[in-house]
This record gives structure tokens, sequence and C-alpha cells, in this order.
């Protein structure tokens, strides 16, 4: 079995305070319990890839160029916490966007599944082994179209009911946990 696991994130209220379309490097701070969550996936062999829609580009809120900053700034949080990105996808569409060039609909912008899947073909990530992280029901249901197994993240308040995520956690250290948990009995199971 060649193919990688990897742990698909959402940006915004899963590894990062939530700050709508926020483009400025100097307000992203990471998540209570994000650093340790990501620390003891990637030990244990993990691949992490941030998934994001920014429809803030297709709005006309800020150019797509301001994204590069951001991403930046969030490697070298977690570069400074001892957790290296292994991957960056974003989705600049929306299709009610007054962008022109942006204002469609894709295959990238979750719930679609398309960052993951295009991630898995460059990455060779087996996507039935892995898992999507998020903090709404579009991250929960881009991780099931994909073929991922999907964690909640319940931190932020909002009403969740309508996910029917595999896991539901309040932090990423705690969603970390669960999910070394789950894999581990099920490698267990298959070495049977």
């Amino acid at each position: 079995m060649s193919k990688r696991r990897a742990v698909f994130l959402d940006k915004d209220g899963t590894v990062i305070e939530n700050v709508p379309y926020n483009v400025d490097p100097s307000l992203i701070r990471l998540c209570e319990g994000a650093a340790e969550g990501l620390r003891l996936l990637a030990r244990s062999g993990y691949l992490l890839v941030v998934v994001s829609n920014q429809s803030g580009v297709a709005r006309g809120f800020f150019p797509e160029s301001a994204i590069g900053p951001v991403e930046e700034r969030l490697r070298t949080l977690l570069t400074e916490q001892g957790v290296r990105l292994d991957g960056f996808r974003y989705c600049p569409h929306h299709p009610d966007g007054r962008v022109a060039a942006y204002a469609i609909a894709c295959d990238c912008r979750k719930p679609a599944p398309g960052m993951l899947r295009d991630a898995a073909r460059s990455m060779d990530i087996d996507l039935s082994r892995s898992w999507m992280v998020g903090d709404i029901p579009d991250d929960v249901e881009a991780g099931r179209r994909a073929g991922c197994r999907t964690v909640l993240i319940t931190g932020n308040g909002r009403d969740l009911s309508s996910s029917a995520p595999d896991l539901i956690a309040s932090d990423l250290t705690e969603a970390a946990r669960q999910i070394l948990r789950v894999d581990a009995s099920l490698d267990l199971t298959h070495r049977r």
C-alpha cells in the first residue's frame, strides 16, 4: 500500500481563529489546541493539508494575490510550533461573486470535493484512509464526497446538527486523539 494518509484541514475556525475575509497576516492566530493536535498527527505520519474556501476573491473583497501572504504566515506560525504543513489548497470561486473570472460554480468550492481530490492526486494520498476536519457542515460534506472520514470541530457555537460527521471534537487536539485512536484500532483489525 504505497499511498499515504492525510488529514485535510479547514483553515478558518479550525486551524486559525476565524476573522471573516481576513487577509492581514498580523491578525492570524492559531486556534486553541491547533498546534498540539497537528503535532500529534504529523508525528504519526499523516500529511497535513489545508483546504480553504476563499470566496472573498470572487466577491471582490481582496485580490487572489493576498492569499499567498496568509499562507506564508500560517506556515511560519506552524513551523514555530514544530509543525510542517504539507499542502495548502484554496478555492477563490463563488457562483454569486462580483469578479467575473471567479464568479463560477466549480468543483473545488466546499462542499465539493475538488481540493481534496486534487491534493490526493498530486501527493499520492489514499482518500479512504484520510480524514477531513472542519468546523462547518460544508467541510464535513466535502470530506464525505471525497471518500474521507470526517471530524466536526464544535467549538464555534454554530448549529451543526445537519452535519453527521464520523467524529465530533471540541478542538484539533481532541480531533487528533480521536483520529489516532480510530485508526489504531482499524490497523489492529486489519493485521489480524
